[in-house]
């Protein structure tokens, strides 16, 4: 077979808010598949076979045919390269950890030319992802060789780096499902929910509400254990001490076993048990002070038990874990190290990245050579054949145990994390069994950390996971609230910017904090703070991170549409004033009316279903625009008796328009006459189309028409540039 030339990549943009193609976030790619154009799948030998042998996961793809395996039916019957990409593209994500199923491929009407756009959560990863399938179905097609693993070692490790932590994106995801927006604000994990005013922040399993100071008394274990002790917490007998003759000393004092562990570290870190002997409470004391980096630790007696870990969301214990030791059997060949790597590190669950609830075993970990010192052993000994050699006493906390724990130890458990001032923690505690009291058992919570790990709970070893994202979402945010502010959108070539600032200025005057994008600039309470262009997705952003914004107006308009997607994920109140500009927008393949309504609609399309969406009557193809809505409609036309007015108030709708030189707002048989448009400043009323499209939005927004005469009259279309 003949080799095929290769594809070409004319452009590629990440669509970063709404746009032509989805609701979320995508990468558009246009392609010149070249001579491809002639060889649909089913007419290149071999290259199916190929493809599916190095991505088996295509079986899955159900493509536009509905049912899996319909992309393998689409390839076998025959389909185009671009088509292909976009399906190498989405599992080449999946298989490297980041689980995305959209993607869609259009022609451009141009021979060969295809606009393919594919869901991606990152855009490093989604890049990275592109070009290596395109890679991969290049060596597909021409029977080249095409290192699998290689590549999606390499596209892993970019989702690791890149994307957000497992525990976080479970947060994320569960305040989606309530329709909560996002924002990343960092490379890392700090991630806003909500918009301007009414946003809460997280950073994995930390929020706003997490409290310096509790997270600082949780650091100092002697404070945590004094504070819990007051207010009878069952909480294990011991004391501070500065060196190691005082921790064996005050081990004698409490009697036999013991437990030494650093007064301020967290998560089990250079914790010791089950001491019996000076030389181990010696040793004991030299690992707890390196990991605390303190000469001071803490000695406590050493409680039986399994070890539990309670993770408090609030008020309550949302779910619950129980610990387990590690053990190895000797096979008289291999070493304590080898031991570990074959027989606990291959457990799928272990590893180093975010993904894995449980880390890799190390055996010359200082405490793991304490616990093998005492049974005889090094990290390089060979134990015998059928011999067990305990590696671990505590921290491998993985199996759900949430429905057997008993009301007094969530009671206790609950208490703890607000004694210490934490809204989210992660409880230690020990106990024989967590379905009875402890005071039954002798058993006692032994530490409180802030920023608990959530992957035990996610992803239990046994048991059923947790919904822990849900209830950190419900905690942040009470039932009905979505962490939205009132979104308006504004698209259009007709006052656009115009209407932008005069929605701002009638939401302005009720006394709320509002943002204002514009083509003019950005806006806060009616001052100008930017001049630039503030059409884009990186301005609009500007006013959702703003915590005291809490109206924000946005103008969009096509070339920002297809160029960024808009700044926002859904809105309140969408206004379109009409649908021109088509030459703008040629160089994006935009060629003819309906191609420009598809981009328009975009503003439509994202308006909620508690929403409005501001339609000029006046415009046929704007009109139209109606039925796309999930909100309700409010037509606006200097006209009333447009036919389209006539008929939407005919069925008891909104309309705005002007009669006898006033304003007046209609839903179906009743009437507001607003103020003369005499009384309106001379640059505003010069623009009534526009005025009349703010007052529909200001209308749809709730506000009083009294407060909508005095902004009207108040308001100077001239711009103000008073630049703080």
């Amino acid at each position: 077979m003949n080799k095929k030339n290769d594809i070409k990549f004319l452009r590629v943009t990440h669509l970063r808010g709404p746009n032509i193609w989805t609701y979320r976030p995508v990468i558009e790619a246009w392609l010149d598949i070249g001579e491809l154009e002639d060889f649909p799948s089913n007419t290149l030998p071999g290259f199916t076979e190929r493809l599916t042998a190095w991505l088996p996961g295509l079986v899955e793809h159900h493509c536009g045919v509905g049912h899996r395996g319909g992309f393998l039916e689409r390839l076998r019957d025959g389909t185009w390269a671009g088509h292909i990409l976009e399906h190498v593209v989405l599992e080449l994500q999946n298989m490297a950890g980041m689980k995305t199923g959209f993607g869609k491929t259009r022609s451009t009407g141009q021979r060969g030319v295809y606009k393919m756009a594919f869901r991606t959560r990152d855009e490093i990863v989604g890049r990275a992802a592109l070009d290596a399938g395109h890679r991969l179905m290049m060596a597909a097609i021409n029977d080249t060789p095409f290192d699998m693993a290689a590549t999606v070692q390499r596209l892993t490790e970019l989702v690791d780096r890149w994307c957000l932590g497992p525990s976080t994106a479970h947060i994320v995801d569960a305040a989606t499902d309530r329709r909560i927006p996002s924002i990343r604000l960092t490379e890392g994990n700090l991630v806003q929910l909500g918009h301007g005013a009414a946003q809460r922040r997280i950073w994995t399993a930390e929020t706003d509400r997490t409290s310096a100071i509790g997270e600082g008394i949780a650091s100092d274990k002697d404070l945590t254990k004094t504070l819990l002790s007051s207010c009878g917490v069952p909480v294990p007998e011991g004391a501070l001490v500065r060196s190691a003759e005082e921790a064996w000393e005050e081990a004698q004092d409490i009697g036999l076993p013991v437990v030494v562990k650093p007064v301020d570290a967290n998560h089990g870190r250079g914790v010791t048990l089950n001491l019996m002997s000076e030389a181990e409470v010696s040793a004991a004391y030299a690992i707890a002070a390196e990991a605390g980096d303190s000469q001071s630790v803490l000695v406590e007696r050493f409680i039986p038990g399994n070890e539990h870990r309670l993770l408090v969301v609030g008020r309550e214990v949302v779910a619950a874990a129980k610990g387990e030791s590690l053990w190895v059997t000797g096979d008289g060949s291999a070493s304590v190290v080898e031991l570990c790597n074959s027989q606990i590190n291959t457990d799928p669950r272990r590893g180093e990245s975010e993904e894995h609830p449980l880390g890799l075993v190390n055996p010359h970990d200082s405490e793991i050579m304490l616990d093998l010192k005492r049974q005889g052993l090094t990290p390089d000994s060979v134990p015998q054949r059928g011999q067990k050699v305990l590696i671990q006493v505590n921290g491998n906390v993985a199996d759900d145990v949430t429905d057997q724990v008993h009301p007094s130890v969530a009671h206790a458990a609950a208490l703890a994390a607000r004694i210490v001032g934490l809204d989210i923690a992660g409880i230690d505690l020990v106990c024989e069994d967590i379905s009875r009291p402890l005071e039954e058992q002798r058993g006692a919570i032994i530490e409180v950390n802030s920023s608990p790990g959530l992957l035990a709970h996610i992803k239990p070893a046994s048991g059923q996971p947790r919904k822990v994202g849900k209830a950190i979402v419900d905690h942040l945010f009470a039932q009905g609230e979505t962490g939205r502010i009132p979104v308006v959108g504004v698209t259009g070539t007709l006052g656009t910017s115009l209407i932008a600032r005069l929605v701002g200025c009638l939401v302005h005057i009720t006394g709320k904090h509002v943002g204002v994008a514009n083509g003019e600039g950005l806006y806060l309470d009616a001052r100008q703070v930017s001049s630039r262009d503030s059409t884009g997705f990186d301005a609009g952003q500007r006013l959702l991170i703003n915590r005291t914004v809490q109206t924000a107006v946005f103008e969009s308009n096509a070339r920002s549409i297809l160029s960024e997607g808009l700044p926002y994920d859904r809105c309140l109140v969408g206004i379109v004033t009409d649908m021109e500009g088509l030459g703008d927008v040629a160089e994006f393949h935009i060629k003819d009316q309906d191609a420009l309504r598809n981009v328009i609609r975009s503003q439509v399309d994202v308006v909620l279903p508690e929403g409005t969406a501001v339609l000029n009557a006046a415009n046929e193809a704007v009109a139209a625009l109606a039925e796309l809505s999930d909100g309700r409609v409010i037509f606006y036309a200097l006209d009333e008796h447009h036919p389209v007015m006539a008929a939407h108030r005919a069925s008891g709708e909104r309309v705005v328009f002007v009669r006898g030189n006033r304003i007046t707002l209609a839903e179906g048989s009743e009437e507001t006459a607003l103020l003369d448009l005499a009384k309106i400043p001379p640059a505003t009323v010069k623009h009534p189309d526009s005025v009349l499209a703010a007052v529909a939005a200001a209308w749809a927004l709730g506000v009083p028409s009294d407060l909508i005469c005095g902004g009207l009259r108040a308001f100077d279309a001239t711009p103000k540039k008073t630049i703080h």
